[in-house]
């Protein structure tokens, strides 16, 4: 990877999700990261495994994929983590979310402060800050980062690890927020789901709320939106055939932020971001592999 492409600090889980059709490398972080260095960006993932199988495979996968694993602490006390993972007839998830794992103590050695420190972005998702020894590593990250690096968090309302008040705390640290349609509705301080249609209500009440200039909103197969600059922009969903959406998420994240750090517009960044989105739904795991050296997802639903 050239050291002219934007590195990128990836903050949280590194785990297995166990699907129905076996276990593939997840966590969004690492999904993020992997997706990232496809896109042809140079990411420093921080965060931890056990010294066990599991954690050996992840880090072997990790460098077959030709990325950094300086930023990752490995435990002899505590296991790699797993998500077990359920999956309805139109492929759409549900999570049984391991506790007490090596991701819960994500050390910020000299590796990844030093990264941080020339990073043009910092991505963290808010289920890794349910442990406080994370909080505090993460707060070192934000002192190191920047001041003109984007801070991305994603957000990530898993019960029971989904307290509000910690995630708009961090939303006004942040300069992008992404979420899904649900999510955004608990943020802006509903008391009921959201409705197809009201997204852009619901990211100007966040953006208010929360005074974090970017806010994302994935609304699945309808497509995303996008608050930026005072304006809101909509990408309508292409139909595809789903296999599982598991990652879909965190690889239209790395698009978008991958699009809007090369400097293109937010209207094409977000197009291309639900293209590479519904192309990893259309395939089994949250990180397929792609060429995408000149990656663009502009004008199709799978990569070139």
């Amino acid at each position: 990877m050239p050291d002219s492409a934007p590195l990128v600090v990836c903050f949280g889980e590194m785990l297995w999700d166990i699907l129905p059709a076996g276990l593939f490398p997840g966590g969004a972080p690492f999904n993020v990261a992997c997706h990232l260095q496809q896109l042809g960006l140079r990411p420093h993932l921080a965060s931890a495994t056990g010294r066990d199988l599991l954690g050996d495979e992840l880090l072997r996968r990790l460098r077959h994929r030709g990325m950094d694993t300086l930023g990752i602490a490995r435990y002899t006390g505590l296991p790699t983590g797993y998500v077990r993972a359920s999956l309805t007839d139109s492929g759409d998830a549900s999570y049984e979310i391991a506790t007490e794992v090596a991701w819960d103590q994500i050390a910020t050695g000299e590796d990844t402060l030093r990264a941080t420190v020339q990073a043009r972005a910092l991505v963290f998702g808010s289920l890794a800050l349910r442990s406080t020894f994370n909080r505090a590593a993460l707060d070192r990250l934000l002192a190191a980062l920047p001041a003109d690096a984007i801070r991305v968090c994603d957000v990530n309302l898993r019960p029971p690890h989904d307290d509000l008040a910690l995630v708009l705390g961090l939303a006004r640290r942040c300069t992008l927020l992404k979420m899904n349609a649900t999510e955004a509705a608990r943020l802006a301080g509903e008391l009921f789901a959201s409705s197809a249609g009201t997204e852009e209500r619901l990211a100007r009440r966040i953006a208010e709320r929360t005074g974090c200039p970017s806010i994302c909103i994935t609304a699945a197969e309808r497509g995303a939106g996008l608050w930026h600059g005072g304006e809101w922009l909509w990408e309508p969903g292409r139909a595809v055939a789903v296999v599982d959406t598991v990652g879909a998420g965190d690889a239209f994240l790395a698009a978008l932020l991958a699009n809007l750090l090369r400097g293109t517009a937010p209207r094409d960044a977000l197009a291309r971001a639900c293209r590479l989105g519904e192309w990893v739904a259309s395939r089994p795991g949250a990180t397929p592999a792609y060429d995408a050296t000149t990656p663009t997802f502009q004008n199709e639903s799978c990569p070139n």
